[in-house]
């Protein structure tokens, strides 16, 4: 590992933040798309990753033309392969799936215990140090996390699909994990941008096959509401945030990042309030102050570090 992932700087914790919040928009968007157009999940992922395509198809053009680039192994393309199908693919598909039974507080609530995964895995697996400042972040924005979660969990019970949406955002959580921490693995070896775009393409293939072995491409119900709605998940939720927590990753490491991005939860939960009209209940309010204690921990090591 290099030296800059050991390691927090000022623009890594931006980044992070950044990416983290404009993630954080893509359940609004869902929810919206879902409630105004009727579509269905594998239809609403598919134009996600129509729309997004064009930017990703330019990252690859910008990257093949610059000269002294390490070439790619056949084990760095099965790896970007295997991030690409775990990443967004299948944890995209488990994602808009669950998002049709819960609401949309709760899905970030779930979803967000991917970088408890994450951390996990690089300290047991990699043998990655997990330094005092990470732990206690990390245990103050998971007991956070726990505590608005049991608070949602109470008012949503009667949906019958509710535990069935719940499993798949938890399935979305653990195949996401497994992409946070090969990017952190991989983006130094490779690149921030020829990463990012080639993982997405091979995502992007893994969607269309799957859309066009079950739905004729007829069928796709467009207007302008769902091409609206589409393409801000695509750009707004998709695009820039992908390339933001890739140049985080590199920057500061993937332990930093799970952490830093548990911001994501409350930026949701705030979301939906406003523009879907979900409750704010005290126990929301009590776990959001916890996460927010915890990523402004990230903060003040990421300052420290940057004198």
């Amino acid at each position: 590992m290099s030296k800059s992932t050991n390691k927090t700087d000022l623009p890594g914790f931006i980044l992070a933040l950044s990416g983290a919040i404009l993630f954080s928009t893509k359940a609004i968007f869902v929810k919206l798309a879902f409630r105004e157009t009727q579509v269905d999940a594998l239809t609403l992922l598919s134009l996600r990753m129509l729309f997004s395509l064009p930017f990703y198809l330019v990252a690859v053009w910008l990257v093949s033309r610059k000269e002294n680039q390490r070439p790619l192994s056949s084990r760095d393309w099965l790896l970007l392969l295997a991030m690409g199908i775990l990443g967004y693919y299948l944890s995209s598909l488990f994602d808009f799936i669950g998002l049709q039974y819960i609401s949309a507080g709760l899905e970030r609530l779930i979803l967000f215990l991917y970088p408890t995964f994450a951390v996990l895995m690089n300290t047991f697996i990699f043998k990655s140090r997990l330094d005092k400042i990470q732990l206690i972040a990390l245990l103050l924005t998971y007991l956070g996390i726990g505590i608005a979660y049991f608070g949602e969990l109470q008012l949503d019970t009667s949906n019958p699909k509710f535990f069935y949406g719940s499993f798949m955002i938890f399935l979305c959580a653990i195949t996401y994990s497994f992409y946070l921490v090969g990017t952190g693995r991989m983006v130094t070896r490779v690149g921030v941008t020829r990463y990012t775009a080639y993982a997405m393409l091979m995502a992007t293939a893994g969607i269309f096959i799957h859309f066009l072995l079950v739905h004729p491409v007829r069928d796709i119900p467009f207007s302008s509401t769902l091409t609206g709605y589409s393409a801000a998940i695509a750009v707004l939720a998709t695009v820039l945030p992908s390339f933001m927590m890739s140049n985080a990753m590199k920057r500061i490491g993937s332990n930093n990042v799970s952490i830093i991005t548990s911001i994501g939860p409350v930026s949701t939960i705030l979301q939906a309030h406003f523009f879907l009209g979900e409750h704010i209940i005290p126990a929301q309010l009590a776990g959001t102050v916890l996460v927010i204690v915890g990523v402004l921990l990230i903060g003040w090591q990421t300052k420290r570090n940057s004198r």
